[in-house]
């Protein structure tokens, strides 16, 4: 249960205002229990026996005789009660390879121990032996096209989606002035949350499963772990522990874990807590989809965007996973925030035998801002116009149509976003300046990207989901927000402890927003998508509403006139709790084709401009970035600190993706498995983060929210590459740039011939 930290005063200042996080205290006081810190009695500890074969068929799984078994439980496939499969978008994955079935990616789960200890636990794994015939891999989105390893459908496509808009693309670019032509490459990235992957089973007398964990979406895991068990799915009960980070890697990974749990709690008639080492974190669960786009841009000479041909190829791993809800996000964005009357998008997910790709904080709108953004850039070079200038011209305003049909008729917050971050950038610095210190020689520049996010699910996703919430009076006449949306560090507690506030009209104090357990709290979708202060919030804010009414209506039929905390006080003591459920409804005026993939992807946009300023160290190729500007349009900042926070943070992730963050593989394994050489940014290499919030009030977001955890991420790495080719002149067209790929680039630049034809292609 969160602590709530009372706020005095008016109650409808809960809203706009940073309070402080009703789980602060517990937090930084080491109350919170994390999953790591759940025992139980008798309970054991989980290890997961991993196949290290990309490919293969199982032929058999052993046990060492000359081992003490004594007190381990082993579990396989055929210890499964229900389905082997680890239920999401597709029934592909299963939760154990079953002998005679194919082991598809080198950390696949095989089999299970469980142990009084985890060093028993490790033990024993380490005599299990694994015999895999082995079969020909597919490690490259290059592999995976050419189809000389079958590992999906006939030609290995997971999934595909198709944009058009416009009569004749090839025409529109064959009469544009110029056509800027490039491929981009974006790298895998770890999520590299604080708490590793971890899950506590349990089986009760009666043969409920209850399961609490490390999780962003416990009703993923309840259907997941329901078909998993075989049970009813009133005897699954799936609890979210306190949870450190997710970014998307709690979003099904958990699923998985907590099916491995699951089996060996059963199996073991022991209650059995399965926590990750952070190498094996690393190794086995899914990342940001790698990328290859090819873009095709047709520009006037007045800088008007006439055309935009687009091919975008994700890797999508193993298994499907989500990797149709990141093509999808990937397709829509690929574009940009542009006018641009001729698109072409073709995208598609591919299978390879590397662990699958899965959801990361902006889930495939990074791997295509990254694209759009060095294009227009790219494109401003060649015509001489200045890239706010260049921006300024093509983007979309109010009125504007998007790529899919979509008429922008309220909250666009690009105009804003630009200007804001232009009037704070000021004049570039010097390109060339040398520490007077060390001498070493530095190259400056300065690289801006300008990009919008849709919030929400895709479409009609939020209508089908049709997410609910719960707020009820209590006994002694507090409230409770009661929601499966999970807090991972991004505040939803506070969040919708203000939003319930506000709308009962009672101080913050009297709201309680317990971590949610889907046997008490409605289903009120994922926590993904930037859905859940825009969507959950804005249901919290209806039923909260209504259960005012309710409360106001029941002092009218009293004849009582109070303020509404006592009101609640007198009206608990009178008729115990009471409740009220609100629905998702889409707003007025959203329509969409899944057919054609047209219409309203997104009923609203966040808008950002994202300015930086790099310095190259000419000797070691190392990238400081100096200055980062960052202005973003969130509707309404209903806590600004959690805002900015959320800003920031996504920020220097992007920074990270573009600059440090990179995962080698051998052989669709993971390599670099540990915090010493899968590195992510540190204090050290953040900037002085400049970061100003726009508001763009969005008319059916609760008093004007709308999404704001992922648009930080998307467009940093492009503003970072354009950066660098305005110090360097050279082109940077993938992330992460490394020091070696720096050196690269920049010795291919000064080979390269450069071309004066009046039409350009440049590649």
């Amino acid at each position: 249960m969160a602590d709530p930290s009372r706020v005095s005063g008016d109650p409808a200042l809960a809203v706009g205002v940073s309070i402080p996080r009703v789980d602060g205290r517990a937090k930084v006081r080491g109350r919170a229990l994390y999953v790591d810190d759940l025992t139980a009695e008798g309970m054991l500890h989980g290890q997961t026996v991993r196949s290290r074969v990309p490919h293969g068929v199982l032929r058999a799984i052993r046990q060492d005789p000359d081992f003490d078994w004594s007190g381990i439980t082993v579990a396989t496939a055929a210890d499964i009660p229900g389905e082997n499969v680890v239920a999401l978008i597709e029934d592909d994955q299963p939760a154990l390879v079953p002998i005679g079935g194919r082991v598809r990616h080198p950390d696949e789960a095989v089999a299970l121990v469980a142990a009084p200890t985890r060093a028993r636990a490790r033990e024993a794994a380490d005599h299990i032996e694994l015999d895999i015939e082995p079969l020909p891999a597919s490690f490259t989105i290059e592999e995976s096209l050419a189809g000389e390893v079958v590992l999906y459908g006939d030609d290995n496509v997971m999934r595909r989606f198709d944009v058009q808009k416009g009569q004749d693309v090839e025409r529109a670019l064959a009469e544009a002035d110029f056509v800027i032509d490039g491929t981009y490459r974006t790298g895998p990235q770890e999520q590299m949350y604080i708490e590793p992957q971890g899950v506590m089973a349990a089986w009760d007398d009666q043969g409920a499963c209850r399961l609490t964990g490390s999780m962003q979406c416990p009703y993923y895991v309840h259907k997941a772990i329901a078909r998993l068990t075989a049970l009813p799915p009133e005897k699954v009960v799936i609890a979210q522990s306190v949870t450190g980070g997710g970014f998307g890697g709690k979003e099904e990974y958990p699923s998985m874990i907590g099916a491995h749990a699951a089996v060996l709690a059963r199996a073991s008639g022991a209650p059995v807590k399965l926590v990750y080492d952070r190498d094996e974190d690393i190794g086995a669960t899914t990342k940001r989809h790698p990328a290859r786009v090819h873009h095709r841009l047709g520009v006037m000479k007045d800088g008007t965007i006439v055309a935009q041909d687009v091919d975008v190829v994700l890797d999508g791993g193993a298994y499907v996973t989500l990797s149709p809800v990141v093509l999808s996000r990937a397709v829509l964005h690929a574009t940009g925030p542009y006018r641009c009357p001729n698109v072409r998008i073709v995208g598609r997910a591919v299978a390879t035998n590397v662990s699958p790709h899965g959801a990361f904080r902006g889930f495939g709108a990074p791997q295509t801002t990254f694209p759009y953004e060095r294009q227009i850039d790219k494109a401003a070079r060649q015509l001489g116009i200045e890239p706010f200038e260049m921006r300024r011209r093509n983007m979309l305003e109010l009125g504007d149509e998007t790529a899919t049909g979509q008429t922008l008729s309220y909250s666009v917050g690009g105009p804003a976003a630009l200007a804001r971050a232009e009037a704070a950038a000021g004049s570039a610095p010097p390109r060339e300046l040398a520490p007077a210190e060390q001498g070493t020689p530095v190259r400056r520049g300065r690289g801006l990207a300008f990009y919008y996010h849709g919030a929400g699910f895709t479409g009609s996703g939020e209508e089908k989901l049709a997410g609910r919430a719960t707020v009820a009076l209590c006994e002694g006449g507090g409230f409770e927000v009661r929601s499966s949306s999970t807090d991972i560090g991004q505040g939803t507690l506070t969040i919708f402890a203000q939003l319930a506030a506000a709308a009962l009209g009672v101080d913050v104090g009297l709201v309680r927003v317990p971590e949610p357990e889907t046997g008490s709290v409605p289903d009120s979708g994922p926590t993904v998508a930037s859905r859940t202060c825009m969507v959950v919030g804005g249901v919290v804010e209806r039923a909260a509403s209504a259960l005012r009414r309710r409360i106001e209506a029941w002092a009218d039929e009293q004849g009582i006139d109070a303020p509404m905390d006592e009101l609640g006080r007198r009206a608990a003591g009178e008729l115990g709790e009471i409740s009220e459920t609100a629905q998702y409804s889409p707003p007025p005026g959203i329509e969409w084709d899944d057919d054609s993939y047209t219409g309203s992807a997104y009923a609203v946009y966040g808008w950002a401009a994202c300015v930086v300023d790099v310095a190259v160290d000419l000797d070691t190729y190392e990238v400081q970035v100096e200055r980062c500007i960052h202005a973003v349009d969130v509707g309404k900042a209903i806590h600004p600190i959690i805002v900015k926070g959320q800003i920031e943070g996504g920020t220097l992730q992007a920074l990270g993706w573009a600059l440090w963050e990179h995962v080698a593989y051998e052989r669709g394994s993971v390599v670099n498995r540990r915090m010493t050489d899968c590195i992510v940014p540190t204090f050290a290499d953040a900037p002085e983060l400049e970061t100003i919030i726009v508001e763009e009030p969005y008319p059916h977001g609760p008093h004007g929210a709308k999404g704001v955890g992922e648009i930080p991420m998307d467009g940093p790495a492009a503003a970072v590459a354009n950066a660098l080719e305005d110090a360097l002149g050279a082109p940077f067209d993938a992330v992460p740039a490394l020091p070696e790929h720096i050196a690269r680039a920049l010795a291919q630049a000064e080979r390269a011939p450069v071309s004066k034809n009046e039409r350009e292609v440049i590649s």
